[in-house]
């Protein structure tokens, strides 16, 4: 589902990285929260690809997603 974000505990304690490379997904969603472009940030991380921050966002998307139910009081 997301091809771009690994896990491995020996780079970053085992945080959501990109392509086994030291930088979390976190650190992108931050920078772009923070107003980076994604522009910015692929000259600050050259080895990054634009692919790279868009499966980023949308993985920190997909796990920010929650699921309302209602509840009845009865």
């Amino acid at each position: 589902m997301f091809s771009r974000i690994t896990f491995d505990p020996e780079i970053m304690g085992g945080q959501a990285c990109i392509r086994g490379m030291r930088i979390s997904v976190s650190l992108i969603v931050n920078l772009i929260a923070n107003g980076m472009t994604r522009e910015d940030i692929l000259a600050e991380y050259p080895d990054l690809e634009p692919e790279d921050i868009t499966e980023a966002l949308q993985y920190a998307a997909w796990l920010a997603k929650e699921e309302v139910r209602e509840v009845h009081q009865g």
